[in-house]
């Protein structure tokens, strides 16, 4: 079966099933403990208007050869998928939201027994509308909504420039000193300020300490010290935010995770940083502050987001929460109530608010064998089919190679 006819035989089964067409993902953290994916969502596919409103153009060429208009523009099926390439190759997308790029990451033993984490980041090219890789001294990019430019820093980290990356030309337009380093850097949910997070080592470097017992291997450090909010428009960069991590137990131990950086929430209103579970077992997974440091409360609606990139719903109704082989649930965002379980172990984004764009396997298709053998898919809350948008990953956890999709809004 070739791939447009395992796309249309996909939907048409959906359509089939509701007796009408459906319309309605950095890694997080790196740790010797634990690894969990952050941020940072999906063959072109055109099916009858009957069945699903998904067409995908052909970006216009100008008399100079280059887009008369950037491809996330052009390229507007509400559906563009790509199920024959992993990882992709030309843009991926659904609803109001595009896989801005993605990133493949290796763990290098460095001298003295430390290990650096790194990322070759790959993103969408605005002019072809394929993704093009980047200049590997670009240790940490983020794609802004619109998926005009990219904010990226320069390694090894912490970095003392933020760099605006036109991702149209292909060039820095303009150059964000900071006094302080900074290691990571994530967009505003409007695109117009930016979150800087500021440590004094590279929370990508695992530290093998002197006398430590070999069989423990390189540890995971804390060294966050802030952060920084800054204005995308005018590079005006605000205070310095004190926010220190946790310090390590009096064996030397540290038990977070070595990068814990800075977010925004659902309406760019408050910031919140990803923490692990307290020794009784309990945790709310997120602590949450103003952009002037102090700490808060969290947004009613994002109580229950756990530690899921799509989160809250555009009309703020419905939370994504990460699930496993057997699929991720959708609750109710103000009671907390289960409403949906969707395919897919690792909601990336919403397309819309009533469809969600996730890592994992049509559990038509997998059944839970093996939960890494993943792909792009694009599901939609009550129903339990699955549309894939990409190729199957590499089925093996350990495999650093992986690339590892971003979203951003179209």
């Amino acid at each position: 079966m070739n791939v447009e006819q395992l796309v249309c035989e996909t939907l048409q089964e959906e359509a089939a099933a509701s007796g009408t067409a459906r319309g309605d993902l950095a890694d997080r953290v790196l740790t010797a403990r634990r690894r969990r994916n952050r941020r940072g969502a999906a063959g072109a596919v055109a099916v009858a208007a009957a069945l699903v409103a998904a067409v995908v153009t052909v970006p216009e060429i100008g008399g100079d050869g280059e887009a008369a208009s950037p491809a996330s523009e052009s390229i507007n099926g509400d559906v563009v998928a790509h199920p024959d390439q992993s990882p992709p190759r030309d843009m991926i997308a659904a609803g109001g939201t595009a896989v801005s790029g993605y990133y493949a990451g290796r763990r290098v033993e460095q001298p003295g027994g430390d290990e650096l984490f790194t990322r070759h980041y790959t993103v969408l090219d605005q002019k072809s509308g394929r993704y093009k890789a980047l200049d590997t001294k670009w240790a940490w990019v983020d794609v802004a909504p619109g998926m005009r430019t990219a904010a990226v820093l320069e390694g090894e980290l912490p970095a003392r420039r933020i760099g605006m990356l036109d991702l149209i030309t292909g060039k820095v337009e303009r150059w964000i000193p900071v006094g302080r380093p900074v290691a990571g850097v994530e967009w505003s949910p409007d695109g117009k300020r930016l979150v800087a997070t500021a440590y004094s080592k590279n929370p990508d470097r695992l530290i093998d300490r002197p006398g430590d017992h070999p069989a423990n291997g390189a540890q995971p450090h804390g060294s966050r010290t802030g952060f920084y909010v800054v204005d995308a428009g005018s590079g005006e960069v605000g205070p310095f935010r004190t926010l220190r991590q946790s310090k390590p137990d009096k064996w030397g131990n540290y038990q977070g995770n070595s990068r814990e950086d800075v977010g925004w929430g659902h309406d760019g209103t408050k910031l919140y940083v990803e923490q692990l579970k307290t020794g009784n077992g309990k945790s709310d997974h997120r602590a949450w502050y103003t952009p002037s440091g102090a700490r808060t409360s969290a947004p009613a609606k994002e109580r229950f987001a756990g530690w899921s990139r799509a989160g809250l719903s555009p009309d703020g109704k419905l939370v994504a929460v990460d699930g496993d082989s057997g699929g991720s649930w959708i609750v109710n965002s103000t009671t907390g109530e289960k409403v949906g379980l969707v395919p897919g172990m690792q909601p990336l984004a919403w397309a819309d608010s009533k469809r969600l764009i996730t890592i994992g396997c049509d559990p038509r298709k997998c059944g839970g064998r093996n939960e890494f053998r993943s792909q792009l898919m694009l599901v939609t809350v009550g129903s339990k089919k699955a549309v894939p948008l990409s190729g199957f990953r590499k089925a093996s956890d350990t495999y650093l190679g992986r690339w590892e999709p971003l979203a951003a809004a179209r």
